[in-house]
């Protein structure tokens, strides 16, 4: 599914005006129709419905889902600011409209605002402004802002909740933005629905399907776009009946350090769970036995350290390297790394103390093989590019450093993404609050690594990696909750979630 800049909705919205064909006022009513089915699905006709409408065609939805809501029997009030005595010619339109239907409450503010009694019984709905806002709101609209905030009612928001831009909300002003219970979508999801800062204004998030031009979605290009298992599904690879396992891949992971045994089992099982034909881990001495018992199914190879990985090693045999669970800070290991870089050819996953290195040396993440992939998450972000000071940046600069070290980006969080050297972004869609705990990301770096070992593009290992992981993880969660599930449960639902996959 894409995501679009606000102003390419707004090109959506008139190319579909214009070829299917149908008026600017009809596809207003259909959204109208869409987001007030919606409404009524949550609350009952008994609930008490307070409508702000703003002078544009954010307020036009208001006042159309104002009409449909009377006419199913809902107790509706309505407050149409038109301080400025100009309405866009819709929500006019709609005005007339409105005022042919009996029990609505109906307000047109052009000076003075008097303010309702908002109660816990109410519903607000907001359709103060929508996605084309490009400036904080001032003055009395904030004003009308805070108000609604302060009350106890639910807040639905039509389209995206009034104050918040559809993009970058950096320069925002936090107190002037209403913060929705419900952001109900027209068509699309809006990119900033996606970062973790704006969660308290946009809420729960629902798309309405309002018709816009499907040919136009498909033709009109974007980087942002959200993996659904349907797209997941297509890159699967399938296996073929005589296949063995050197047709899989053969991978190294250089992981562990005293102390530190169980992030490299973990990604190790994880990679042994997502189809790899062969791993070899690179463990110091002291985590032989541990790893030798916890996961069979690999060899081993033995660092000269006993205590942490202080030796590159070899990697002309393998298809693909993760390096950095468990690796730990030791000075020698840093040294490590480093060489290990320079000396290899095969595409790298680059993860955890790994990352932690690259970080004091930022000229090495330029010399990582073609195809390597970093997986940090958002403060190991920027350990590697300095602080941000919300996700928009993060995201901006993580695509900066994709595109400048010819790397691929797994930024991990509520809705990780996938971002490329050409700039395109994939968010994933899969995943829950029960994965943010120790060794989950030791898990995603295991099933990247052995995707990369069977040959699947970065890209496609990358997305597809990201998306299997959150799916286990959602599995998981199913059997064990948030609360009690681990980092092992997510390695023990990865096969029911490739099972899934291929089906």
């Amino acid at each position: 599914m894409k995501i679009f800049p606000t102003q390419s909705i707004k090109e959506l919205d008139a190319y579909t005006i214009e070829n299917e064909p149908i008026a600017s006022i009809d596809l207003m009513e259909r959204a109208s129709q869409a987001l007030t089915k919606a409404i009524m699905k949550r609350w009952e006709a008994e609930t008490p419905i307070t409508v702000f409408a703003g002078p544009g065609n954010n307020g036009g939805d208001a006042l159309a889902v104002s009409r449909l809501l009377a006419e199913k029997g809902y107790q509706v009030s309505v407050y149409l600011f038109n301080t400025k005595g100009e309405l866009s010619p819709d929500c006019e339109a709609n005005k007339e409209r409105l005022a042919d239907v009996k029990n609505v409450d109906f307000h047109e503010v052009t000076s003075q605002f008097v303010p309702p009694v908002l109660t816990v019984d109410h519903v607000v709905i907001d359709g103060l402004f929508g996605s084309g806002l490009n400036k904080p709101l001032s003055g009395g609209f904030a004003a009308v802002v805070k108000y609604i905030n302060a009350s106890s009612a639910q807040i639905v928001a039509i389209d995206v909740p009034s104050g918040l831009m559809g993009e970058e909300n950096t320069f925002n002003i936090k107190a002037n933005i209403v913060r929705a219970d419900v952001t109900l979508s027209l068509q699309l999801p809006k990119l900033a629905f996606l970062f973790a800062e704006n969660q308290e204004f946009v809420g729960e998030w629902e798309l309405l399907d309002i018709g816009l031009s499907e040919d136009a979605i498909e033709e009109m290009a974007t980087d942002y776009s959200l993996l659904e298992a349907e797209d997941m599904q297509d890159l699967l690879k399938p296996r073929n009946k005589f296949a063995h396992k050197g047709d899989f891949g053969r991978a190294l992971l250089i992981a562990g350090s005293q102390g530190m045994a169980g992030a490299s089992v973990l990604a190790a099982k994880a990679c042994l769970r997502s189809g790899v034909g062969l791993l070899t881990m690179h463990v110091p001495y002291c985590n032989n036995m541990i790893v030798q018992t916890s996961v069979p199914e690999a060899m081993t190879e033995l660092d000269p350290s006993d205590t942490c990985f202080a030796c590159p090693t070899d990697t002309d045999d393998y298809q693909a390297v993760g390096i950095g669970p468990g690796l730990g800070k030791a000075e020698e290991t840093e040294g490590a790394v480093l060489e290990q870089i320079d000396s290899c050819l095969s595409p790298m996953v680059v993860d955890a103390d790994a990352l932690n290195v690259l970080a004091g040396h930022r000229s090495y993440i330029g010399r990582l093989p073609k195809g390597s992939i970093l997986t940090p998450h958002p403060k190991e972000l920027e350990r590697l590019v300095g602080k941000c000071q919300d996700s928009y940046e993060r995201l901006t600069k993580a695509r900066e450093l994709a595109r400048t070290s010819g790397t691929y980006i797994i930024l991990k969080g509520a809705y990780s993404v996938v971002i490329t050297p050409q700039g395109k972004c994939y968010f994933n869609t899969t995943g829950n609050p029960g994965m943010a705990t120790g060794g989950s990301g030791d898990v995603l770096t295991g099933v990247v690594l052995a995707l990369l070992a069977q040959g699947y593009a970065s890209e496609d290992a990358a997305c597809l990696a990201m998306y299997v992981h959150g799916l286990a993880g959602d599995i998981a969660c199913k059997k064990y909750g948030t609360i009690g599930m681990t980092a092992g449960d997510i390695v023990t639902c990865l096969p029911l979630a490739w099972r899934m996959m291929e089906e």
